[in-house]
């Protein structure tokens, strides 16, 4: 069965494309809604979980004073967790930057002219024009401006997808049914099992990094390994014992691992 991203610029015609796309292909569909229910239970606090939205109003605001790596890290393990099953439609979160490299994944973006999304957000809500101008600005920089921000990359870069549909050509059942025809074909493989073993893998380590940031550790000086799943080993620096201590405090508070292993060295102040 097929691993789907689909990204879509706000007002893009129906919102339920990728919906038509999973029950089409019965395949579960991972947007904001399931995604946000896999980072409370990997630990995020609920009353944190719409910074999870990258088209929420001011997410990227509360992004940037919030410990912007913390949240990162967060939402990125959420997909690569997704992505595990080897499966699905992940919807939006940077799915189609994290998982690039994996060719069993269909990256599709879908998009209108401006003046056409106007038309349809002023039909679907019931919006004046100005205001569905304003809407759609607010809602482009916020969705560019955070991707920019995350991944240092364009989110209409071309690059970056495998299949482009314009809706203001094709409607919504026209644009799902060339989704599953495309993921249906021959050219797009079926995840491997060394594939879902990697994507756990980042998945693993993603946690592990937020776990240590959410318990205000600098992580630049250390490197996580995830050698096998649920198994990790944690290198690097720091100033003080104390810091090492508290890192080596934090990552026994991680129960879903197997074992984590440590090789962090105190780094000699200057009177030494």
């Amino acid at each position: 069965m097929p691993l789907i991203t689909i990204t879509t610029r706000f007002g893009s015609g129906d919102p339920d494309i990728a919906t038509k796309v999973s029950d089409t292909l019965g395949v579960k569909r991972y947007d904001d809604h399931e995604l946000k229910k896999a980072a409370l239970k990997m630990g995020i606090r609920s009353e944190d979980l719409r910074s999870l939205d990258e088209k929420s109003p001011g997410f990227f605001e509360r992004m940037i004073s919030r410990r912007p790596e913390l949240y990162l890290d967060f939402m990125e393990a959420v997909v690569y967790d997704a992505a595990v099953r080897g499966e699905g439609v992940i919807v939006g979160h940077g799915s189609q930057f994290l998982l690039r490299h994996f060719g069993c994944a269909l990256h599709v973006y879908i998009h209108a002219s401006e003046a056409a999304r106007i038309r349809n957000l002023m039909k679907q809500q019931g919006l004046n024009r100005e205001a569905a101008e304003k809407l759609i600005r607010k809602n482009d920089d916020t969705q560019m401006g955070f991707f920019r921000y995350a991944y240092n990359q364009q989110l209409d870069d071309p690059s970056l997808y495998d299949l482009v549909i314009n809706t203001e050509k094709l409607g919504a059942d026209a644009a799902a049914e060339l989704i599953v025809n495309t993921a249906g074909s021959e050219e797009i493989k079926t995840c491997s099992l060394e594939a879902v073993d990697a994507l756990a893998r980042l998945s693993d380590g993603k946690k592990l990094r937020a776990a240590l940031i959410e318990n205000d550790i600098n992580v630049s000086m250390l490197h996580i390994e995830i050698p096998q799943k649920k198994h990790a080993v944690v290198r690097g620096f720091t100033y003080t014992w104390e810091e090492r201590d508290r890192i080596v405090d934090a990552l026994k508070k991680m129960p879903e691992f197997a074992e984590v292993k440590t090789d962090i060295s105190v780094m000699p102040s200057a009177g030494d």
